[in-house]
Protein backbone atom coordinates (compact mmCIF):
# COMPACT_ATOMS: atom_id res chain seq x y z
CA UNK A 1 0.00 0.00 0.00
CA UNK A 2 1.20 3.50 -0.65
CA UNK A 3 0.33 6.74 0.09
CA UNK A 4 -0.63 7.70 -3.80
CA UNK A 5 -3.08 4.50 -3.82
CA UNK A 6 -5.36 5.84 -0.56
CA UNK A 7 -8.75 6.55 -1.44
CA UNK A 8 -9.14 10.11 -0.48
CA UNK A 9 -12.36 11.55 -0.06
CA UNK A 10 -13.15 15.09 -0.77
CA UNK A 11 -15.03 16.85 1.58
CA UNK A 12 -18.01 18.70 -0.12
CA UNK A 13 -18.58 22.17 0.67
CA UNK A 14 -21.40 23.54 2.77
CA UNK A 15 -24.28 24.87 0.39
CA UNK A 16 -23.61 29.17 0.84
CA UNK A 17 -27.33 30.45 1.46
CA UNK A 18 -27.95 33.70 -0.07
CA UNK A 19 -25.35 34.13 -2.33
CA UNK A 20 -27.12 35.27 -5.35
CA UNK A 21 -29.57 33.68 -8.07
CA UNK A 22 -26.72 31.35 -9.83
CA UNK A 23 -26.21 29.63 -6.55
CA UNK A 24 -29.36 27.75 -6.08
CA UNK A 25 -29.95 29.26 -2.85
CA UNK A 26 -30.43 32.84 -3.59
CA UNK A 27 -33.14 35.21 -3.18
CA UNK A 28 -35.20 33.97 0.28
CA UNK A 29 -32.46 30.91 0.61
CA UNK A 30 -34.30 28.23 1.23
CA UNK A 31 -36.97 29.66 3.66
CA UNK A 32 -40.05 30.46 1.52
CA UNK A 33 -41.60 33.70 1.83
CA UNK A 34 -42.89 35.93 4.23
CA UNK A 35 -44.00 34.72 7.89
CA UNK A 36 -42.29 33.98 10.85
CA UNK A 37 -40.19 31.06 9.99
CA UNK A 38 -38.65 33.21 7.23
CA UNK A 39 -37.71 35.51 9.45
CA UNK A 40 -34.35 35.40 11.35
CA UNK A 41 -33.87 34.90 15.13
CA UNK A 42 -36.91 32.65 15.53
CA UNK A 43 -36.90 28.94 17.06
CA UNK A 44 -40.41 28.03 17.51
CA UNK A 45 -39.95 24.57 19.50
CA UNK A 46 -43.18 22.68 20.17
CA UNK A 47 -45.28 24.84 18.76
CA UNK A 48 -48.53 23.71 17.24
CA UNK A 49 -49.77 26.43 15.24
CA UNK A 50 -52.40 27.51 18.25
CA UNK A 51 -53.20 24.25 18.51
CA UNK A 52 -52.51 22.64 22.39
CA UNK A 53 -48.63 21.14 22.63
CA UNK A 54 -48.45 17.66 23.03
CA UNK A 55 -46.42 18.10 26.33
CA UNK A 56 -49.29 20.05 27.43
CA UNK A 57 -52.32 17.69 26.34
CA UNK A 58 -50.95 14.43 28.35
CA UNK A 59 -51.30 14.08 32.18
CA UNK A 60 -49.13 14.64 34.48
CA UNK A 61 -47.95 11.74 36.67
CA UNK A 62 -46.13 10.87 39.70
CA UNK A 63 -43.15 12.95 41.22
CA UNK A 64 -39.89 12.21 42.21
CA UNK A 65 -39.08 12.72 45.82
CA UNK A 66 -35.57 14.11 46.57
CA UNK A 67 -35.84 14.46 50.25
CA UNK A 68 -33.50 11.08 51.32
CA UNK A 69 -31.68 11.17 47.99
CA UNK A 70 -27.85 11.53 49.10
CA UNK A 71 -28.27 10.56 52.71
CA UNK A 72 -26.67 6.43 52.13
CA UNK A 73 -23.11 6.43 52.65
CA UNK A 74 -22.48 3.05 50.87
CA UNK A 75 -19.14 0.88 51.57
CA UNK A 76 -17.85 -2.32 49.88
CA UNK A 77 -16.16 -5.11 52.34
CA UNK A 78 -12.51 -4.22 50.58
CA UNK A 79 -12.86 -0.43 51.50
CA UNK A 80 -13.41 -1.42 55.49
CA UNK A 81 -10.39 -3.94 55.07
CA UNK A 82 -8.03 -1.02 53.47
CA UNK A 83 -9.16 1.26 56.33
CA UNK A 84 -8.11 -2.13 59.02
CA UNK A 85 -4.90 -2.58 57.44
CA UNK A 86 -4.31 1.70 57.57
CA UNK A 87 -4.50 0.79 61.18
CA UNK A 88 -7.47 2.94 62.07
CA UNK A 89 -8.33 1.90 65.55
CA UNK A 90 -12.12 1.49 65.93
CA UNK A 91 -14.23 2.26 69.79
CA UNK A 92 -14.68 -1.11 71.27
CA UNK A 93 -13.83 -3.29 67.87
CA UNK A 94 -17.39 -1.89 66.50
CA UNK A 95 -17.76 -0.13 62.94
CA UNK A 96 -20.90 2.57 62.69
CA UNK A 97 -21.21 5.45 61.39
CA UNK A 98 -20.09 7.80 63.77
CA UNK A 99 -16.89 6.01 63.93
CA UNK A 100 -16.42 6.29 60.03
CA UNK A 101 -16.90 9.88 60.00
CA UNK A 102 -14.80 10.43 63.01
CA UNK A 103 -11.99 9.37 61.13
CA UNK A 104 -13.27 11.10 58.07
CA UNK A 105 -13.27 7.80 56.16
CA UNK A 106 -17.28 8.79 55.44
CA UNK A 107 -18.71 12.51 54.83
CA UNK A 108 -20.24 13.62 57.92
CA UNK A 109 -23.53 14.83 55.32
CA UNK A 110 -24.76 10.78 55.46
CA UNK A 111 -27.57 9.63 57.96
CA UNK A 112 -26.98 5.78 57.05
CA UNK A 113 -24.82 3.16 56.21
CA UNK A 114 -25.14 0.47 53.98
CA UNK A 115 -22.36 -2.47 53.79
CA UNK A 116 -22.02 -4.13 50.28
CA UNK A 117 -20.01 -7.58 50.20
CA UNK A 118 -17.52 -6.47 47.06
CA UNK A 119 -13.74 -7.76 48.48
CA UNK A 120 -13.44 -10.17 51.56
CA UNK A 121 -12.89 -8.67 55.21
CA UNK A 122 -10.14 -10.41 57.60
CA UNK A 123 -10.66 -9.28 61.04
CA UNK A 124 -13.87 -9.70 63.10
CA UNK A 125 -15.66 -6.85 64.07
CA UNK A 126 -18.95 -5.87 65.29
CA UNK A 127 -21.51 -3.42 62.80
CA UNK A 128 -23.86 -1.00 63.64
CA UNK A 129 -25.26 -0.58 60.37
CA UNK A 130 -28.28 0.49 58.90
CA UNK A 131 -29.12 -1.53 55.35
CA UNK A 132 -26.52 -4.68 54.54
CA UNK A 133 -26.03 -7.17 51.98
CA UNK A 134 -27.22 -10.71 52.32
CA UNK A 135 -23.54 -11.79 50.66
CA UNK A 136 -21.73 -9.24 53.06
CA UNK A 137 -23.64 -10.48 56.35
CA UNK A 138 -22.82 -14.08 55.63
CA UNK A 139 -19.23 -12.97 54.98
CA UNK A 140 -18.59 -10.86 58.24
CA UNK A 141 -20.33 -14.25 60.43
CA UNK A 142 -18.23 -16.46 58.64
CA UNK A 143 -15.23 -14.52 60.34
CA UNK A 144 -17.42 -14.35 63.64
CA UNK A 145 -18.17 -10.95 63.57
CA UNK A 146 -21.74 -9.70 64.23
CA UNK A 147 -24.03 -7.35 62.47
CA UNK A 148 -26.69 -5.51 64.42
CA UNK A 149 -29.61 -3.52 62.24
CA UNK A 150 -30.76 0.04 63.09
CA UNK A 151 -33.78 1.46 61.87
Amino acid sequence: MKLNSLGVKKKKSKKRLGRGIGSGKGKTSGRGHKGQKSRSGVAIKSFEGGQMPLYRRLPKRGFKSFKNKNDLAVLNLSKIQEFIDKKVSFEGNKINLNNLQKFKLVNKKYKKLKILSSGEIKSKFDFEINFASASAKDKIEKIGGKITLIK
